[in-house]
């Protein structure tokens, strides 16, 4: 360990948001899922539950599969239980032009695997936490850092199963500091269309299973026109419909038995799955009325339900007022994205996203983060929790 490594080391334990970053994004902790070989949560849920248990918080690892770990961090304070929540695993390393878990400080920047998705984040909500700990007003505390967001949501799942519990909640996904109270959902649906396989000199006996699917996918374009002329949600605009894949057919010179078209409908709060796929069997109803001898089926693979919290409650307000008062613009955007938020949003935990990082840079070649984001995104939490308690007596 040279001595620039101990002293960010050091810096770490003390709480320091920057350091804190680079100390997590120096751990790799790739989703095995994603990427063979793949860390795991492991070595980073216990340096995080190390940190909380050092600042005083009650914290302990739960393993929720093989080398699939969450941490989770009590504080008692006073009034109201806030829960602060990121996710320890990231995407692969593949592709990078940087060195992935360098952590490297350049020009105000951390770059590195998960330093905006979301490791700078977490570092942020750490930060705050170690203050809130050190003493003042304070409420309840909560810290929740799960594993496997970026592909199931193992984590957040065993964590809302568990039972626990809190008022409200703060997802410190990468928001550029902007407050987000409504994300889209998704749904993913499986198209399988059949044929009857034959030579390819054969036209009179064969069926062909991907032009009927192709018939589908064209006429998906005016369904996509329909839902783009629906009143569009304030935040979040339109949902939209697009094939992700598409699979079928075993030689140029034979006619497809079997085509499988794999879509993703991006949803709005309130939308469901059974009237997704309802809507979408009445496109293949339209389909199959020119054209009789289509033979297709559709189902849903999995969904996630898009969720919003009202912009005048207390959640939004108070970040919103803890924006204010450390110089942040009071902005409010929709997530686009789908966000384990939806989780405690639907176990009656109200939470909006609010982190530091651009969207933009997650997942990329050469990921980066603003250093002062965290510090700033550090503050506004600590301020936001503090006045909870001043708001509540």
């Amino acid at each position: 360990m040279t001595s620039a490594d101990r002293e960010t080391k050091d810096a770490a334990a003390t709480g320091d948001p920057v350091a804190l970053t680079r100390a997590l994004v120096a751990i790799p902790s790739v989703n095995p899922t994603l990427s063979r070989g793949g860390a795991g949560e492991g070595e980073i849920a216990n340096a995080c539950a190390a940190w909380l248990d050092g600042w005083g918080l009650e914290a302990r690892v739960e393993e929720v599969g093989a080398g699939r770990c969450n941490v989770v961090a009590t504080l008692e304070g006073e009034g109201p239980t806030l829960l602060l929540n990121g996710h320890l695993d990231t995407v692969g390393v593949e592709g990078m032009t940087i060195a992935p878990f360098g952590a490297e400080l350049r020009e105000g920047r951390i770059l590195g695997r998960g330093s905006c998705d979301m490791k700078g984040g977490v570092a942020a909500l750490l930060a705050a936490a170690s203050r809130l700990a050190s003493g003042g007003p304070r409420p309840n505390l909560v810290v929740a850092l799960t594993a496997d967001e970026e592909h199931a949501s193992l984590g957040m799942d065993a964590l809302v199963r568990s039972g626990v519990w809190a008022d409200l909640a703060v997802v410190c996904e990468p928001t550029s500091l902007k407050v987000m109270p409504a994300h889209k959902g998704f749904v993913w649906v499986k198209a399988t269309f059949r044929g009857r396989a034959a030579h390819g000199s054969r036209p009179e006996l064969g069926i062909d299973a991907i032009r009927h699917a192709a018939l589908f996918v064209a006429a998906l374009d005016d369904h996509a026109e329909r839902l783009r002329a629906r009143p569009p949600h304030p935040l979040l605009g339109h949902g939209s419909l697009h094939a992700g894949t598409i699979r079928g057919g075993t030689a140029e010179s034979v006619y497809p038995d079997l085509c499988e078209l794999l879509l993703e409908r991006r949803t709005l709060p309130g939308e469901v799955p059974d009237d997704v796929i309802a809507e979408l069997k009445l496109v293949l109803e339209a389909v199959r009325a020119r054209e009789p001898e289509v033979r297709g089926t559709l189902g849903s693979t999995l969904a996630r339900p898009g969720t919003e919290v009202p912009l005048d409650a207390r959640l939004v307000r108070g970040l919103l007022d803890a924006c204010g008062s450390c110089g942040v613009p009071r902005g409010v955007e929709g997530m686009t994205a789908w966000v384990d938020a939806a989780f405690l949003n639907e176990a009656g935990i109200p939470a909006v996203c609010f982190g530091p990082g651009d969207i933009g840079q997650a997942h990329s070649a050469d990921e980066w983060i603003e250093a002062s984001q965290i510090e700033v995104c550090a503050d506004v939490l600590e301020r936001f929790a503090r006045f909870l308690v001043t708001a509540s007596s």
